[in-house]
């Protein structure tokens, strides 16, 4: 079963149209997110255009709430030293993995939580926010 996924496909990695690097991070095959992970979709400007499994339990949040309106401001994140993973992530096209974040959803209770960040690899940009609370 797991070769039906990518037959008729070259047995060769694809690489990255832009850098030309060989390898190209497949989230379907190299990425295990926690049961209870919440999942966030953003534009290029980082505003959310979605709000997948888990961004209710964890936020309180659902996609109407959300579209629309910048991450930073829905979700009030902090990261450890005032950081910025999301514009990182954006603007170099880059994972970012395993970031400690505290979530104030909406300016709610705290949570602390951990972030995985991953860039679109097409020509409209954005990103995939992936918290898991810790």
């Amino acid at each position: 079963m797991g070769t039906e996924r990518t037959a008729g496909f070259a047995n060769r990695a694809r690489g990255c149209k832009k850098c030309g690097f060989g390898f190209l991070f497949e989230l379907l095959d190299d990425y295990y997110p926690a049961p209870n992970a919440a999942f966030f979709l953003c534009d290029q400007q980082a505003r959310l255009i979605g709000a997948g499994r888990g961004a209710r339990e964890l936020t309180g949040l659902g996609d109407l709430d959300v579209i629309g309106r910048p991450v930073h401001e829905v979700l009030g994140l902090e990261f450890e030293r005032g950081d910025d993973h999301i514009g990182t992530a954006l603007e170099w096209g880059v994972r970012v993995l395993d970031k400690p974040v505290t979530v104030h959803a909406e300016g709610d209770r705290a949570e602390a939580a951990k972030a995985d960040i991953f860039p679109a690899y097409d020509d409209d940009g954005g990103l995939l926010l992936v918290l898991t609370p810790r």
